[in-house]
């Protein structure tokens, strides 16, 4: 029978109140006091039957329920603090629910409390609520933890330091950890900052001091201080937190985050860990190989990952991350067995789904790697075999597009360009992404003039789209249509004020033909202020200043570019301008390293044939 919409909220409240009722009666607050307390009245229970005796001597043993201490008024109080809350008047529900909280000592019901009080967004009730918690039982972490959170979200951040250092004391060492992760998370998003940061430093005053806790608790004041803006204090509660627990690996995680050119002091607290604890914290020499990657030196990445995967052969990721790195030097056999390791790692069972969709992604990478390095050594036979072992949706489409890659090498650029075309179009970017590979197919395969028409016919139906429009002036470009190629940058740096590529295109074509030096120097340098870390952009600027005749300028930018990124074109250009200083000796040296990089790069034989040069 459905109950009237009134005598359903009724029932629905009831209901509610007498589940936290039996709660209640079952599992009451740790800190809560378990002597009997008045019970509501009941009338005499009939007289037990005769039970067997092994059921009477499991009965004996068992303890005898607690009686509940609530009263028929308070479950009244509580039954009209739930009704009034929904109808709509969440400060006398509050009030009703907590001193029913108070009367019984019941943290659920103070936890309640704090519940309306945050769902009708009075902090200030919610936190008078967890206060109360806390007075009334003492010894209850969940209202200490309750009252710090809501502090935190108050902003009333100078409350917060007795109450965390209560909190820390009374965490286990096994959970500081995680509670170290929760401090900084949470106290990061004050907005006083600092603030934050000297209050968690005054709260872990005694863990700083231990050298048991002190390099976690260190490394969490410093990533607060580095939240604040202050590198320089976090850098140095990194090297106090190592320096009291060297076995530690927070300081060095820490410093990891901070590792830049304006801060040198920082990588040394790294090294310092991994060479004092070569075989711990594996993740954290991942990392920082990471790091080094990003920074471009693979050479120091490979040596870190060598390291971890002769201390650590089991584990797969190195293993993927150094092939990738012996791939990039051209050490293609160890790259090769890297690979395979890997492969050969990740051949167990899956831990859970999202695992499982990661592991196949990687593996997918290193089949590609596999097949790549079958394409160098022109085994196209067996780059067409790792290809085949590619799964999944995204992955296939990747596999297809080298696939038609390898049959334009081959000759066969019509059956690569109908297999790019067979790729399903699930999207627009999809169709676009289809086109692009195709005009790539065509370039690759030095038909220009196919890869123009192609370019023109899209750009003519969408004549603002920007990456048509530059593919379209680079392949003017081979084709020597260098006034379609001028037309068609300046058009992007209308449609694209902020591209530093056209400026940069532009700026090196007039630069390389000895033309308006002066006008491909300004372009050059506004590429340089859209993207200041692009070695290519630098190279340009060098090669402008070198057609300028600022000689060690040029060798100056040209040097640093090809530290940063020794690509073979960087190269050409660096080579040949220390070739025109009388620097012979070493222009060779760069040409040689620059022919094992990509012996068949258009600048670079260009270079070597005009110079009649043979390294």
């Amino acid at each position: 029978m459905n109950l009237p919409p009134r005598r359903h909220r009724l029932a629905a409240a009831a209901s509610l109140v007498l589940l936290a009722c039996a709660v209640h009666a079952q599992t009451t607050d740790p800190a809560a006091p378990t002597s009997p307390a008045p019970v509501i009245e009941r009338s005499a229970p009939a007289k037990p039957a005769i039970r067997p005796r092994a059921v009477a001597a499991k009965a004996a043993a068992e303890p005898a329920p607690q009686p509940s201490a609530l009263t028929a008024d308070l479950f009244y109080e509580i039954l009209m603090g739930e009704m009034t809350t929904r109808s709509g008047d969440p400060g006398s529900g509050y009030a009703l629910v907590l001193d029913a909280a108070r009367r019984l000592r019941d943290g659920k019901l103070f936890q309640r409390a704090v519940e309306i009080a945050l769902q009708s967004r009075s902090g200030d009730a919610a936190l008078a609520a967890a206060r109360a918690w806390q007075e009334t039982l003492p010894a209850s972490r969940d209202a200490r933890r309750i009252e710090l959170q809501i502090l935190i979200a108050l902003n009333r951040i100078g409350e917060t330091v007795e109450p965390l250092r209560a909190e820390v004391a009374a965490t286990s060492q096994i959970e500081r950890p995680l509670l170290m992760a929760v401090i900084a998370r949470n106290y990061s998003r004050a907005t006083d900052k600092k603030l934050a940061a000297s209050v968690v430093e005054q709260a872990l005053s005694d863990e700083l001091k231990n050298p048991v806790t002190g390099g976690l608790a260190w490394a969490t004041a410093g990533r607060l201080r580095l939240n604040a803006g202050d590198a320089s204090g976090a850098l140095e509660a990194a090297r106090k937190g190592q320096d009291i627990d060297p076995a530690s690996d927070a300081p060095a995680a820490l410093a990891l985050e901070m590792i830049d050119p304006g801060q040198p002091l920082a990588e040394p607290i790294v090294t310092r860990f991994l060479n004092n604890n070569p075989k711990a914290a594996p993740d954290l020499r991942i990392a920082y190989a990471r790091v080094l990657v990003e920074n471009r030196r693979f050479a120091d990445a490979a040596t870190q990952l060598q390291a971890l995967t002769t201390q650590r052969p089991e584990l797969p990721e190195p293993w993927l991350l150094l092939g990738s790195l012996q791939m990039q030097a051209k050490q293609d056999a160890a790259a090769e067995t890297s690979l395979k390791r890997f492969i050969e790692l990740t051949a167990s069972p899956a831990k859970d789904a999202g695992d499982a969709v990661d592991r196949k992604r990687t593996v997918s990478q290193a089949y590609f790697a596999l097949s790549q390095l079958a394409e160098r050594r022109k085994d196209f036979t067996a780059a067409e075999r790792w290809l085949s072992r590619v799964d999944g949706a995204d992955e296939i489409v990747a596999a297809q597009t080298r696939r038609a890659a390898l049959l334009a090498r081959q000759g066969k650029l019509p059956q690569a360009r109908e297999l790019i075309r067979a790729l399903p179009e699930r999207t627009a970017d999809d169709k676009k992404q289809k086109f692009l590979a195709e005009v790539q197919l065509l370039r690759d395969a030095k038909q220009y003039q196919a890869a123009y028409d192609m370019l023109a016919q899209a750009s003519a139906a969408a004549p603002d789209d920007a990456d048509l429009v530059y593919d379209q002036s680079m392949v003017a470009e081979k084709l020597n249509r260098l006034d379609d190629m001028e037309r068609l940058l300046r058009r992007l740096i209308e449609l694209k004020p902020d591209n530093q590529n056209a400026y940069n295109a532009l700026g090196y074509s007039f630069a390389d033909r000895k033309i308006r030096l002066d006008e491909a120097r300004t372009l050059i340098q506004k590429a340089v202020q859209l993207a200041p870390d692009d070695p290519f952009i630098a190279d340009s600027l060098g090669w402008v200043e070198f057609r300028l005749g600022n000689t060690n300028e040029a060798i100056r930018i040209l040097e640093a570019a090809y530290k940063t990124r020794p690509d073979p074109e960087i190269g050409a250009h660096f080579g040949e301008v220390l070739w025109s200083t009388g620097q012979k000796d070493r222009a060779i040296t760069i040409w040689k390293e620059a022919l094992l990089s990509d012996a068949e790069n258009e600048t670079l034989q260009e270079t070597l044939k005009r110079l009649r040069v043979k390294p």
